[in-house]
């Protein structure tokens, strides 16, 4: 490899081809190169991103999420109407075998995120009252099954919302006026609609960036990143009680298109990484310790393990100088961003640094509800 500055993607696959005991081995060795890339003039990349535009309904949906995290539940004599929460135990069949079921469940009428052809059975419905519907079940070992499901309504509360006052205001943030909870909101709106620019920035570039490049792919690298992929997403379904079976059923997908959009999606991801190798290696670009140990220290965070732990488990694993070659990576994607012209919409250039706050600044300045 240093003999003859070859750049490998991957481990090699390895044939004893001639063995002399005492005298010689001849070992041959298959490995994927990454291929030349011509890259594009970085400057000369046009980005369009979303405009950030902040209107007074924006701001009035806001309003109407706080008010609904201060809001009180009133039971009421009525039948169930959109908006209201319901009390209900629900039970499943399918072809005649109990399956599942659920007691004192609390579900909002409308809002579709429980079952298909919940809310039409339980709208009109009241307290004491029994429907029963079909529908396929999306989660759990039963996902894809058709079922029987009998709803019974045990309560119906509607949403009492507090009036949008200055009181308001003082309970629900550090604001003494409504006017000025308003204000923060906008201010809030518009800082997240510039965090949207960024990563639409970020995608977009990567995009233009591989439209304008040929790179013959490496196929072992590919089915190495479909099956790492597979291998993710079984061990995400796993802790979910799923198979990919059931997952499959859930997404109405059969096999071959499963792996049709595992491979689309390895065949993206080994494309932006030579890509992006490419303009590490042209603009020489290189990393600390400090970057490499910041970027272990996150991720150690979200995987909320020990980073120290985690530190000595990437070394033994020897995945390493995967991270650090993350992390030159990153660097050259901003690296493209900046050189880019990128404009909103209405084609008013867009300042991509100025959405890059600290996440203290972009949280909004509420405090929990009670």
């Amino acid at each position: 490899v240093d003999e003859h500055k070859l750049r490998v993607l991957g481990p090699p696959d390895v044939d004893l081809t001639e063995l002399e005991d005492g005298e010689k081995i001849i070992l041959k060795a298959d490995v994927e190169v990454r291929p030349e890339i011509k890259l594009p003039d970085l400057s000369a990349l046009e980005i369009s991103v979303d405009a950030v535009s902040v209107d007074a309904a924006a701001v009035d949906a806001e309003l109407i999420k706080l008010q609904e995290r201060f809001a009180t539940l009133k039971t009421v004599q009525r039948p169930a109407a959109e908006g209201d929460y319901l009390g209900l135990d629900l039970h499943a069949t399918a072809d005649g075998e109990d399956i599942d079921e659920a007691k004192s469940v609390t579900y909002k009428v409308g809002s579709g995120d429980l079952l298909d052809g919940l809310d039409e059975a339980v709208t009109g419905s009241s307290a004491g009252d029994e429907k029963t519907f079909s529908t396929k079940l999306v989660g759990g070992e039963h996902a894809g099954r058709v079922a029987d499901v009998t709803v019974t309504v045990r309560s119906v509360k509607e949403q009492e919302l507090p009036e949008l006052d200055d009181e308001f205001a003082q309970s629900a943030s550090e604001f003494d006026t409504i006017a000025e909870l308003r204000e923060q909101l906008v201010a809030q709106l518009r800082k997240t609609g510039q965090l949207r620019q960024v990563n639409q920035a970020r995608e977009r570039t990567v995009d233009a960036l591989l439209e304008g490049v040929e790179i013959p792919l490496p196929q072992r690298v590919v089915a190495r990143e479909m099956e790492n992929n597979k291998k993710q997403l079984a061990g995400y379904l796993e802790r979910l009680g799923l198979g990919i079976e059931s997952y499959l059923g859930s997404q109405g997908k059969s096999e071959a298109e499963f792996d049709d959009s595992l491979r689309g999606d390895a065949e993206k991801s080994v494309r932006t990484q030579l890509v992006l190798d490419a303009v590490v290696e042209a603009e020489e670009l290189g990393i600390t310790d400090t970057e490499i140990t910041t970027e272990v220290v996150r991720r150690a965070q979200l995987a909320q393990v020990d980073p120290q732990q985690f530190a000595d488990h990437l070394v033994r694993s020897r995945q390493l100088a995967l991270v650090a070659a993350d992390v030159r990576r990153e660097k050259a994607l901003s690296l493209v961003v900046e050189q880019a012209s990128i404009r909103d919409g209405s084609g008013v250039a867009v300042d991509i640094s100025a959405a890059l706050t600290t996440e203290a600044d972009a949280a909004p300045a509420t405090v929990p509800a009670p």
